[in-house]
């Protein structure tokens, strides 16, 4: 009987041991591909829902890099005001102002060395995550109101803003947010 405590219990710490990857698995491969939606069921969030793809209203080109900073541009012929440099005192580079209902595009683009993510949501929300992050760096998230984007590569959020607000996005990589990565959304 003694002999079967030892083998028991290495059975069991292998078993807990395979859990581990599926915990933590952030790493630099990214996220999985992502979820199937059905939009006509998105969860509602505080600052929106998934977008439909084939229903946006414009797409916003978000650069990231080792700056530590969100840079938005709208693309080639849409209207100024889809980027801006925002409002004191959060007159970030990456500020932007949404109307309510509309479905945007964000095509994210990681010019950077390390890896980066914008994270949509409000500010108590990006603090808990960021908090999570620290303590759990390789933590897996895939939800559709973010972009976990290896360097020289590029991801994209479809997001309808059904909330009038203040909300905000960041790049929850521990140190990042708090170096600056943070930018507002303003929603109208």
């Amino acid at each position: 009987m003694h002999h079967a405590r030892p083998v028991l219990t290495a059975a069991a710490a292998a078993f807990l041991m395979s859990l581990v990857p599926a915990a933590f698995g952030h790493g630099d491969g990214g996220h999985g591909k992502p979820k199937a939606v059905d939009y006509s069921k998105a969860e509602e969030m505080p600052f929106g829902r998934a977008g439909n793809p084939k229903k946006t209203n414009r797409t916003v080109t978000i650069g990231m890099d080792d700056r530590m900073r969100f840079v938005a541009a709208a693309p080639h012929g849409q209207r100024a005001t889809d980027a801006r440099a925002g409002t004191p005192p959060h007159a970030m580079p990456g500020d932007l102002v949404v109307k309510r209902g509309e479905t945007v595009r964000f095509v994210v683009h990681n010019d950077g060395q390390v890896m980066h993510e914008m994270v949509i949501g409000s500010m108590k929300e990006l603090k808990e995550h960021a908090e999570m992050m620290r303590k759990f760096p390789n933590m897996e998230h895939d939800e559709p109101y973010m972009a976990h984007v290896a360097p020289g590569k590029k991801g994209e959020i479809v997001w309808q803003f059904t909330q009038a607000g203040e909300f905000h996005y960041a790049c929850l990589i521990p140190g990042h947010m708090e170096a600056g990565m943070i930018a507002k959304i303003t929603v109208k």
